[in-house]
């Protein structure tokens, strides 16, 4: 899990810099938040639909994960809620071929649908993507990324408090706080600007 961790955010840290710190250095305020089409330049159309392929697939994976605890939340609330209702507690078996024996409850079937569609129509409102993912990457990188993996290796090291090492990393978690402050807020300016040419069901890169 540690080298999955490293390597995951490492490249993706050099990616975000390169096109970060290459996009404004390019084209300073006016860099456009997809570099690919942002200039209304379509070609070469396989390496667009290479660009989107990898965006769907980061997209799906990522959703997945950010929303199996608050799928879990509340699925085990409703069954201690509800617990002799038969549409949130019982189980069918389906035999899937090749696949074995698949457990299929018909409030999770319903509740994981719904919440699906809700929240890709809310998508679809929303036209100003790119600030509305950096408003939700400014607040979930400090915690998810920074901040408890330090807390969590100091408890595991037993890392003995104001020593050179727990000020240094009490200092990168501050640093990046910073940042994750900052580009929020960034993001926010991004959003008012935004709503000012609003139109519904309207993708603005």
């Amino acid at each position: 899990m540690r080298k999955a961790t490293v390597l995951s955010v490492a490249v993706t840290t050099v990616f975000y810099l390169l096109c970060g710190c290459m996009g404004y250095a390019a084209f300073g305020d006016n860099a456009p938040g997809n570099l690919l089409t942002g200039f209304g330049f379509y070609n070469p159309y396989w390496l667009l639909d290479i660009a989107n392929f990898a965006i769907v697939v980061h997209l799906v994976g990522a959703y997945q994960v950010f929303c199996q605890p608050l799928f879990a939340f509340v699925e085990k609330w409703c069954a201690r809620k509800w617990a002799k209702n038969g549409f949130v507690t019982s189980e069918y078996k389906i035999v899937v071929p090749f696949l074995g024996v698949y457990q299929l409850n018909l409030f999770r079937l319903v509740w994981r649908t719904g919440f699906v569609l809700s929240t890709t129509i809310i998508a679809m409102l929303v036209p100003f993507f790119n600030d509305v993912v950096g408003i939700l990457g400014a607040f979930g990188f400090w915690p998810l990324t920074v901040y408890f993996p330090i807390d969590m290796y100091i408890s595991q090291r037993k890392i003995p408090r104001w020593s050179n090492r727990w000020l240094g990393l009490q200092l990168l978690s501050f640093t990046c706080l910073i940042v994750s402050v900052v580009a929020a807020v960034g993001s926010m300016a991004g959003v008012v600007l935004d709503l000012k040419t609003y139109k519904p069901f309207k993708t603005s890169y």
